[in-house]
């Protein structure tokens, strides 16, 4: 037990060491945080959650159609579908004259923690 003055700080060493132990070495790799944080400053942009979000409930769709569904420029998206497929979250393939852009699995289970907050709201 700390015994604290600040509710935020101990004011002795109070190290619970097995239990500190055994989480520390349960969490990923410093890489593996880094492609976590990427992704989730990438969703932190209100037009790619806005586009990551469409993306999902339209499973794949070109810029065209992204722009008219989040309401925002066409090169704005454009931009932003780019920036979700830099931080591994989206990916997109050339069909034709289009480029249709889809989530990838990554990008589906980071968008379903944000979004969980949407129902718990």
């Amino acid at each position: 037990m700390c015994l604290t003055q600040n509710a935020d700080t101990c004011d002795l060493l109070c190290l619970d060491l097995p239990k500190a132990e055994r989480v520390r070495k349960g969490l990923p790799g410093m890489e593996e945080l880094e492609l976590w944080s990427a992704g989730a400053k990438a969703l932190g942009d209100p037009t790619r959650l806005a586009v990551a979000l469409a993306l999902e409930a339209g499973e794949s769709a070109c810029v065209c159609d992204l722009a008219w569904i989040v309401g925002r420029d066409e090169r704005l998206v454009s931009h932003h579908a780019r920036l979700l497929k830099a931080a591994g979250l989206a990916r997109s393939q050339r069909d034709g004259k289009m480029v249709m852009y889809e989530l990838t699995e990554r990008g589906s289970a980071l968008l379903a923690a944000v979004a969980a907050q949407r129902s718990a709201a």
